[in-house]
């Protein structure tokens, strides 16, 4: 299963540092294009390259991690979904004032949701702080613990099988309108926790 991450901020860096620790291979990309990459590229480098936005949008599965105001143009004029796993691992808030945005009641990934039609949405990786996401899982005795939650189950099995394959304990929260809300920053009750589960 080919893997993109659009967005190479915290949380995109993280999730590829968390992949090449495993082995697993992804192209990353940016709103900056594949040369303001190289320096991350060379650091994990066999397993994750530099590519456009278009390269890592077609991949099997694809997160992204951008700062909301720019979700909109991040998400434009991509190539259909067709079905293909988005993970949201975006937070409705702006950096650096870290000031929520406005919702208007609806949660962000019913928002996220919309930007990708067609894709199997998953929320995941965006309620941990990303030094934990890249740093080694297992902790204190156990494995950190990840959440995870989506609307197809197909999709949220593969994204849980990854999740193991990191090394992580995942845990399903159920539907995006269980799981979503749990996990959205801010408001929600989960994100920043850092949990073990011990074996």
């Amino acid at each position: 299963m080919s893997i993109g991450i659009i967005g190479s901020g915290n949380i995109g860096s993280a999730f590829a540092r968390a992949l090449a620790r495993a082995g697993v291979s992804a192209v990353i990309s940016n709103s900056r294009g594949p040369e303001s990459l190289k320096e991350l590229a060379d650091e994990l480098s066999p397993y994750i390259t530099a590519g456009t936005r278009e390269e890592a949008a077609s991949a099997d599965l694809v997160l992204v991690a951008v700062n909301w105001s720019k979700l909109p143009k991040a998400l434009s004029g991509l190539p259909d979904w067709n079905g293909r796993i988005v993970i949201d691992a975006n937070n409705p808030i702006e950096a650096p004032l870290f000031k929520p945005a406005e919702l208007k009641g609806r949660l962000s990934s019913e928002i996220f949701a919309d930007l990708v039609p067609g894709a199997r949405v998953v929320k995941a990786f965006n309620h941990l702080q990303p030094h934990l996401v890249s740093a080694d899982p297992k902790a204190e005795g156990g494995r950190r613990v990840l959440f995870f939650s989506g609307d197809d189950a197909a999709a949220k099995t593969e994204v849980g099988g990854l999740i193991d394959r990191l090394g992580f304990f995942g845990i399903d929260l159920g539907p995006l309108s269980v799981g979503g809300k749990l996990t959205q920053f801010p408001g929600g009750p989960l994100p920043a926790l850092n949990l073990v589960k011990f074996d």
